[in-house]
């Protein structure tokens, strides 16, 4: 697909930010190794190029969009990552943050680091193994924590949320969740997770059901994890 036309397809997920010449090349490398990979394994359901544009990138462009301010240099969790969504993307829209992609099956960390690698994205990494192993270590904890179409997502929700850094920042604010989900279980976030405070929920742009939902931590509130040794 041209570069035209991605960014036609992005438009509306983007506002008045929109992807630059190198940006949109980028996404048009990433989409033609998704396809080709999507071949042979499991990525994505969808097969349509430009509905993965939207349904896939779009979102995650959104939610770079919304959660980090231009310039700005944090390190992101991406929890659950599968085809590389929303990390890879707001690393791509957002160059500064320091991406770490936890995606536990072997074949997709594999794709992952391909992506990684044919786009030169300094300072992204894969771990390769399961959320529970990431929390179960001592790990600099996150500034933000991305999660998308996780499975066993009431079960790992917890989890991600003691990947989030717990100490405030220049602005006075700790580590914050940023979470695309379905309309009908946002509802339930805020009593899952009561240690956060969660902003509106925002409409995901050309969608009925998605929502984005970010929630800065509450210092103190959410217990962070033992070390295992």
């Amino acid at each position: 697909m041209d570069a035209a036309r991605i960014a036609e397809l992005l438009g509306p997920f983007l506002g008045d930010s929109p992807l630059n010449s190198s940006q949109l090349t980028a996404v048009s490398t990433y989409l033609d190794l998704l396809l080709r990979w999507n071949a042979k394994m499991n990525l994505t359901s969808l097969r349509d190029p430009a509905e993965i544009i939207t349904r896939h990138f779009g979102e995650s462009f959104f939610l770079a969009g919304q959660a980090v301010a231009a310039g700005r240099e944090v390190t992101c969790v991406d929890v659950g990552s599968g085809a590389g969504f929303p990390g890879l993307p707001l690393k791509l829209y957002r160059p500064r943050v320091r991406l770490t992609l936890v995606e536990a099956q072997y074949r997709k960390a594999i794709f992952l680091r391909e992506v990684i690698r044919a786009l030169d994205l300094a300072g992204a990494e894969v771990f390769a193994g399961r959320a529970e192993e990431m929390a179960a270590n001592p790990t600099p904890a996150a500034d933000l924590v991305t999660m998308r179409a996780v499975e066993r997502f009431e079960e790992v929700l917890p989890v991600a949320a003691r990947l989030v850094r717990q100490d405030q920042n220049e602005v006075g604010r700790a580590g914050a969740l940023a979470l695309l989900i379905g309309a009908a279980g946002a509802d339930r976030i805020a009593q899952l997770l009561p240690g956060f405070r969660w902003g509106e929920p925002m409409l995901v742009p050309q969608s009925s059901g998605r929502l984005l939902l970010l929630g800065w931590l509450e210092t103190g509130k959410v217990k962070q994890p033992e070390s295992s040794q």
